[in-house]
Formats: structure tokens, sequence, C-alpha cells
């Protein structure tokens, strides 16, 4: 075989083209570009999310929080300092993190001083050198945390922030309340490792995201309690909470540890459902694939919410929760729990995916429940689709949420149904193989609708979007494969 040479022409005129090339990559107009890009200019204030355009922020990501607080009573102000270690993503003259409230004391970057102001729930950082992109820096922040901080949604999330409980409190941090509790990035997509540093009376017991470290004895009588979050936590699932509480270890399955940490007065009463945490990690194992973390365990809180969230790792559970029938219970406990699957290993990419989360959590809750003597899945699901077209014109579709309406029933029994209709066009079988699939590819990372739709359209060997977009946007619901019988209920309007 011949071996092909380019004649001279074609060498010269190869060469005066890579000439060429590399002109234009090194000559001045590159190096400008260059050195625009390397300019330090303002990190952007927000991440520009649909729902909350200033949560977030620009310019850098998170690497690493560590939360150190000196607790000292109910209701009562305390010392707290927040370090933060980042990648700038930008050569930064400033940047922002998100901290609301809070009397703000010095901040710095790198160990030097810099200058800051308040712009609403934006802290403005200007450290005294400007920052290089690809560097890595450490900010540090020292204020006086106000544990009475706390703010007010009209849809099912209600209070959140610092929830007080009598000796203590919890943290209820979604959707964007983590910036109520400690200066940060706060938006579902940005995640990053935590270290907890708590310290309090030694007649209270502090407990957080992730795995107890170390527990040290302080001056005065006091208890510093560390923990690692072993993973990176989305902030509106970070959890801290403080009180006269009993930490309970029971065997959970295939290792995963269980920890409750459950009110002294609330042990006795809870135990029957907080004994069900094994078949549930069981039953959703089998439809899911495994557990993402290395622990769990519910946190009973003794407080008036109304409703429970899925903090990593350790669900805050309202006491009322835990306090009824057995189906009503469970239906609350799978809820919590499927999210630490979907929702917590698996984020969403903006709040506009949050039906991607609590449709999941509420499908699965649903299902369980039919298995387990609770009512008719297909009867919940047929209310919700005669409803449908109604909550689409009240709170947007399930991918369509406003900002007023982003936790209404839409989220919840309405994106669950989406859910439904794709079991019910694809079949059971490949249903589930798409639901492992999304856990499997995504676990660990954040996702987006479209992710969604893609890959169930690749799992199910048939592009779904034709069938899934006008389920998830617009303001009229399709037809329910296989139940040609039921029917949408016209729009009231008011």
């Amino acid at each position: 075989m011949s071996t092909y040479r380019p004649s001279r022409r074609s060498a010269r005129l190869a060469l005066a083209a890579a000439i060429t090339v590399t002109a234009a990559l090194t000559g001045p107009a590159a190096v400008s570009q260059a050195a625009a890009e390397d300019a330090p200019a303002p990190g952007a204030p927000g991440l520009g999310d649909p729902m909350f355009p200033l949560d977030g922020n620009g310019g850098y990501t998170v690497r690493h929080y560590t939360l150190d607080f000196d607790w000292q009573a109910p209701r009562t102000p305390f010392a707290a300092s927040t370090t933060i270690r980042a990648t700038a993503t930008q050569a930064l003259s400033r940047f922002d993190l998100d901290f609301a409230g809070n009397e703000l004391g010095r901040v710095t970057v790198n160990g030097r001083p810099a200058q800051t102001r308040r712009d609403g729930d934006e802290l403005v950082v200007t450290p005294k050198s400007p920052l290089t992109r690809g560097s890595s820096f450490t900010v540090k922040v020292y204020y006086t945390a106000d544990p009475t901080q706390l703010r007010h949604r009209d849809d099912a999330i209600e209070d959140y922030g610092w929830i007080p409980t009598p000796d203590g409190t919890v943290l209820y941090p979604q959707p964007n309340g983590a910036k109520m509790i400690f200066p940060s990035n706060d938006h579902p997509s940005q995640r990053a490792p935590f270290t907890f540093r708590v310290t309090t009376p030694a007649d209270r017991t502090a407990v957080a995201n992730g795995r107890l470290t170390d527990k040290a004895e302080r001056p005065g009588g006091r208890v510093r309690w560390t923990y690692e979050s072993e993973q990176p936590v989305a902030t509106q699932l970070v959890q801290l909470a403080i009180g006269d509480f009993r930490l309970i270890d029971s065997k959970g399955l295939d290792g995963i540890a269980v920890r409750d940490v459950v009110p002294t007065a609330l042990v006795a009463p809870t135990k029957q459902y907080r004994d069900l945490t094994p078949d549930h990690l069981r039953w959703l194992r089998e439809k899911l694939g495994p557990y993402p973390f290395n622990r769990y365990g519910v946190l009973v809180g003794d407080t008036d919410l109304g409703v429970a969230l899925e903090t990593q790792t350790l669900s805050l559970v309202p006491k009322a929760d835990l306090l009824g029938t057995k189906v009503d219970a469970e239906r609350n406990l799978v809820h919590e729990l499927t999210h630490q699957w979907l929702g917590d290993s698996v984020g969403i990419a903006t709040w506009s995916d949050l039906w991607l989360s609590e449709g999941h959590a509420r499908f699965y809750e649903r299902w369980y429940s039919e298995e387990h003597g609770g009512d008719s899945f297909e009867a919940a699901m047929r209310t919700a689709y005669e409803n449908h077209d109604q909550w689409r014109h009240d709170y947007g579709a399930p991918a369509e949420p406003t900002e007023p309406n982003l936790f209404k029933r839409m989220r919840y029994d309405g994106s669950a149904l989406v859910l439904y209709a794709l079991r019910a066009q694809v079949g059971a079988d490949t249903f589930q193989k798409i639901e492992r699939a999304w856990f499997a590819r995504y676990r660990g990372e954040t996702a987006s609708t479209a992710d969604y739709i893609a890959l169930a359209s690749k799992v199910a060997g048939q592009d779904l979007s034709g069938f899934l977009r006008p389920w998830l946007y617009g303001a009229t619901t399709p037809p329910m494969p296989g139940h040609p019988d039921w029917v949408v209920n016209p729009v009231v309007t008011g």
C-alpha cells in the first residue's frame, strides 16, 4: 500500500493556513478579547431564575460552607460566623452573597477586611484586591444571628426560615429562606458540602445534616457539636435543630444508618410510625434504585408547621403528622423519604422544575398508600384530572408555575398526574425503567424538565416530547390515556 504525500504546493498552503489560524488565536484581537475576559467585573447579583431572579449569585462557585453558631436560648440572638470556600468563575471586582436580616459584623476575603453594603437581601462584598478568574478564595462573615427571623407564604409552605420550638429551633429553609440563617449562594442548583459547628448549653442537643464527627465540652458548661454533611447539599435542604432531643439509632437497610431525632416527650408517641422507616426504604429501593446517602432519619418537629420538609438525610416532620392515623403518617413519611432520591439527590435545575420533585414524591406516596390500605390511587388521580384545567388557570401548568403559586396543588397531585399519564401511555414496565434510569443518570446532580423528557424518550425508544409537553405546559389538559371516560371540569373564573 502506498502512502499519500501532499505536494509541495499543498504543504505550503497548509502551512500558510496554520499560520493564519495561529495569528487569529494569538494576535492583537485575541489578546484584547482575553484581556477583556480577565478584567475584574462585578459578579451577577442573581442567577435569573424566573421565580426568584436574585437568588443565587454569579461569578463564583461555592466549594464548602462552615457554619459556626454559638447558640444561647430560644428566640435569643447569638454570635455566628459562616466561612465560604469558593472558586471564581470570572475575574471579580466584587460579588454578592444572599443574606437577609441579621446584624452584620466583619467580613474578610482571604483573611483581609473587605468592604460591604446591604442591598435588600443581597450582601455586596468588595475584596481588598480583585479576584482572578479560576482562583480559590475564602470569605468569612461574622454576624449576630436572629433565630426569630421567618417569612410567610400563602401556599403549602406557610412559615419558613428559623422555626421556634418550646426549647430550641428547627430550620425550614425552603424555598429561599437559607439567606435568613447564613450568607450563601441560595439557589437549588447550587450545592456544596457543609460543616456545622454548634455550641449549646449542656442540656440541649444540636443535630444537622449528615454525620456527628465530634462532641466536645466547652468552657462554661457548654458543648460543641460538629457535623459533616458528607455529600453536597442545596441550601434549601439544610437542617440544623437544637432542643431537648433524644437521638435514637436503629437498624436500617443494607448498611444505611438510621438516626431519628425526637423531642424527649414525643419518643414513645411517635415510635410506631418511625419504626416503619426500614420498610419504606425497602419499598422505594425496589422502585427507584439504591438509597443515595449513607444515613437517614426523621426529625420530629415540636411545632405547628403545616407541612414537612425533606431536609437532606434528616427529614423534618411536624409532630401532628406522626400522632394521627397510620395511613396519614405513612403517606407523609414516604413522601419525604422519596425526596431523598428525587429532589435531594437528583436536584432541580430551576424552580420551574419543582414538579419533578413534588410530583414524584406525591406519586410514590399515593402508590405506596394504596398498596398499604390507603385510598385508591386511581381515584385520587381522577379527581386531579377533573380539576387540572382549573389548577392550570389558577396556579400555572405543572412546569409553568408563578412565584406566588409555586407550592400550590398543581405541583403536588397535579404533577403526580403527569407521571400517572406517562405510565398509562408507555406501560408500567417501561415507566419503571424510565424512573430508575432517571435516578441512575442524575444521581448527585441537578436536572431539568427538558432532561426528563429527553431521558424518558430515550428509554422508551420513542419521542415523548409531543406527549409530555402538553401535559407540562399550556392551559388545556390532554386526554388521559386509557380513560376516555375521564372529563375535565370547566374553568370557573372569578
